[in-house]
């Protein structure tokens, strides 16, 4: 039994991890297509990306509209998590289910809305319209993870802090944050990493300053290319860093 469990966790992780190591392994590929077989290794297809302009642009913008956007559903998220599981509120069951609405929903369908509500208000598409969009679609989930997180512990000690002296901002800031500090990295990792891999919504509220996702797509329809790899080879190492730094100074300090 133990034998077919260790079986069953190598194909499982096999299933996850092969697309990925194939993906790595033909970056490295010195013929023009990503295909079988290995032709030899060289590392021109990272030399033509890093020297792209274009390319590195988009990467920018990306790592850009994931950072900033997140950090504002993070901080949004947490202050209505914070003033519905504190206060009594007429209708609060309804109010998280309006927030809690947009992960229901089609990112197509959130991304047409939006573009309507841009061209009827005469607001130009940029990085700041993929930005509100990506607030949109991450604001539920870092909602709902701080929301999740708020025990009463946590109350306990907002009380004693008031009793104290200490004023709301305070409490928001000394108390309930960093109680709140495992969840509320969680969050925002994961709504970086959302963003950073968003395509529907990025093409659709951009022009000409587009995200990493919107420069892969125009590379695809060129044909596959190792340059393709490469660049999602660089992506996978920036979220793999992300990750092991998060569990690194975040979570393992937590516990």
């Amino acid at each position: 039994m133990r034998i077919l469990s260790w079986v069953y966790l190598c194909l499982a992780y096999a299933f996850v991890l092969l697309p990925v190591v194939v993906l790595v392994v033909f970056s490295f590929q010195d013929g023009r297509l990503p295909v079988p077989p290995f032709q030899g290794f060289s590392l021109q297809w990272y030399e033509k990306i890093l020297s792209d302009t274009g390319l590195m642009t988009a990467l920018w913008h990306s790592a850009l509209v994931a950072f900033v956007s997140s950090a504002v559903a993070l901080v949004l998220g947490f202050l209505a998590a914070h003033a519905l599981a504190r206060v009594r509120l007429p209708g609060s069951v309804v109010l998280r289910g309006v927030l809690i609405a947009p992960m229901t929903v089609s990112y197509l369908i959130i991304a047409l809305g939006l573009l309507t509500l841009f061209n009827q208000t005469g607001i130009k598409l940029s990085l700041w319209t993929a930005g509100i969009g990506h607030v949109v679609i991450n604001l539920p989930l870092c909602f709902a993870m701080a929301y999740a997180a708020m025990g009463d512990h946590q109350k306990t000690a907002e009380r004693a802090a008031r009793d104290l002296g200490a004023s709301e901002a305070q409490v928001l800031w000394l108390i309930s944050a960093p109680m709140l500090a495992p969840a509320l990295a969680a969050a925002f990792f994961l709504s970086v990493t959302f963003s950073w891999d968003e395509f529907i919504i990025a093409f659709l509220l951009t022009r000409f300053d587009v995200t990493l996702p919107v420069e892969i797509w125009s590379m695809l329809r060129s044909g596959l290319s190792p340059a393709t790899n490469a660049v999602g080879s660089l992506v996978f190492l920036v979220s793999i860093t992300a990750v092991v730094m998060a569990e690194v100074f975040v979570f393992r300090r937590a516990k």
